[in-house]
């Protein structure tokens, strides 16, 4: 395979948010760019003005810079072969539509959406069954001008062979046939001056000096079109890849940009800045969806960037779809977490919280990491596990009388508790010590006893390690809190 001068482009429509199926394209692209010391391209195909939408752009951006894919020619950074928005280069596809009317290989066409809409209705096992009926195609002088005297304005569409086949050679699924009697004579240039996407990437690909094509297997059909128009401008075709679908955690459905169901009831993340705002490392993000459809072989799993841009190489990509798999991505997630210093994760886990409007010091955060480490599947975790120490809590009377407990025995727990930790060093041997001694006093279980202190402390049944948690927040906090208990169980 010929890999000298590589430039690759990342091409996104921002026609909705970032999808982690453009984000697997992405990826490898920017794998394959770095690998072979090339150029990534990032190029904006803006021209479907229908559904454009202005938010996609800075989601898109954002994204690809949270998770370090750098692009070394595009938006904000430019290049030699700009612009690399679509929208501003409308008059190029003009020109290159109108050398192909010129040189006979397309031709305008004056149908308007009535009749088109008509032929569409009267297809189905129709003689025009694969669309236009080219209608336009063999018009004569006298013909054309009397659309033009009526003042209709023509799209320019592309005079694609009638016979015999396209072949395309595709990087991983070899030579792929097309009949060409069964293709369109697709639309280059639409009535408004802008182009189809077929017209513009062809011309962008080849102005850009793209060499290798590495795309979704969704634009497998469009293959013919695009080789039959390098052909007629007579440049030469970039190396294809179709890279293959990826499926949602069933295996069955493709991983759409609907929203679909776990079997907890809750919907799947399907968009890149949603597991960002879930707390997914993006480490972990970048390693997890470089293994949907690619392995470097049958038991590496965990991989430093680095370690990816050696290893990536496109014979080993799949032609079989790949289940998205968020169990694989939690717990690659969770380890990622456990890899960081103690700093760096307490800083993240404070931007979490400082986000969720929580006041938290940096030396706090940092005492909780320990405490809190192993029990973090994303970042977002951390709510759950510390938020009790940031604002009041609220439980039960009951919660307080532990199983096989009752309220008289309860009462003396949290006074013995008190009175434990008025005297004691708030520091977690001599309170673990200190209170262990406590339930030997009462004779009652461990179990029981911290049960009781959990609650009162935490407002939960399950907490990281409570004692941990004691010291963390400090000695007037808990025994406030221990107080309140109180109060509340005398209440009952």
């Amino acid at each position: 395979m010929q890999t000298t001068h590589v430039r690759v482009r990342f091409a996104p429509s921002p026609t909705g948010y970032f999808h982690v199926g453009g984000l697997r394209t992405a990826l490898f692209n920017w794998l394959f760019a770095r690998r072979h010391h090339g150029q990534f391209i990032l190029r904006i195909e803006d021209t479907d003005r229908t559904r454009y939408n202005p938010a996609a752009i800075p989601d898109l951006l954002s994204s690809l810079s949270w998770l370090g894919l750098n692009w070394d020619e595009g938006p904000d950074v430019g290049g030699a072969y700009g612009p690399y928005y679509q929208s501003d280069r409308l008059e190029l596809y003009r020109q290159y539509a109108e050398q192909l009317v010129a040189e006979g290989k397309a031709y305008r066409c004056y149908c308007s959406p009535e009749r088109l809409e008509g032929l569409r209705k009267g297809q189905p096992g129709g003689e025009h069954s694969t669309g236009y009926d080219r209608h336009c195609r063999h018009l004569t002088a006298a013909q054309k001008a009397e659309y033009q005297a009526q003042g209709v304005q023509p799209v320019i569409r592309f005079a694609m062979p009638l016979e015999g086949v396209t072949v395309a050679e595709d990087l991983l699924r070899g030579q792929v046939t097309f009949e060409n009697a069964q293709q369109d004579d697709l639309v280059l240039l639409k009535s408004d001056g802008f182009p189809t996407y077929h017209l513009a990437v062809v011309v962008d690909d080849h102005l850009m000096q793209i060499s290798h094509i590495l795309r979704g297997e969704e634009w497998l059909s469009s293959t013919p079109k695009h080789v039959q128009l390098y052909r007629a401008f007579d440049w030469p075709m970039p190396v294809m890849v179709h890279l293959p679908t990826i499926l949602d955690p069933s295996g069955h459905g493709k991983m759409s940009k609907r929203k679909k169901q776990a079997p907890d009831g809750s919907e799947y993340l399907t968009l890149v800045h949603e597991f960002r705002e879930a707390g997914y490392l993006p480490e972990a993000m970048v390693n997890f969806i470089a293994l949907v459809g690619w392995s470097p072989d049958d038991k590496t799993e965990f991989m430093e960037r680095a370690d990816l841009v050696r290893l990536f190489d496109l014979s080993k990509v799949s032609k079989a779809a790949a289940a998205f798999s968020y169990d694989k991505l939690n717990h690659m997630n969770a380890a990622y977490i456990r890899s960081l210093g103690a700093n760096d994760l307490a800083g993240r886990l404070q931007r979490v919280l400082l986000a969720a409007g929580y006041q938290v010091d940096f030396m706090t955060m940092l005492a909780w990491v320990p405490l809190v480490r192993e029990r973090l599947e994303t970042l977002e975790d951390i709510e759950e596990l510390i938020g009790f120490s940031l604002q009041p809590i609220e439980y039960a009377a009951e919660q307080l009388i532990a199983e096989k407990l009752d309220r008289e025995t309860a009462g003396r727990v949290l006074a013995s508790a008190i009175e434990v930790l008025q005297r004691t060093e708030f520091e977690e041997a001599a309170l673990e010590a200190a209170l262990r001694s406590e339930v030997e006093r009462l004779a009652i279980k461990a179990r029981q006893y911290f049960g009781c202190l959990r609650t009162a402390i935490t407002g939960k049944s399950v907490s990281p390690p409570l004692v941990g948690c004691l010291v963390v927040m400090g000695r007037a906090p808990v025994l406030e809190r221990l107080q309140q208990a109180q109060d509340k169980l005398a209440a009952l």
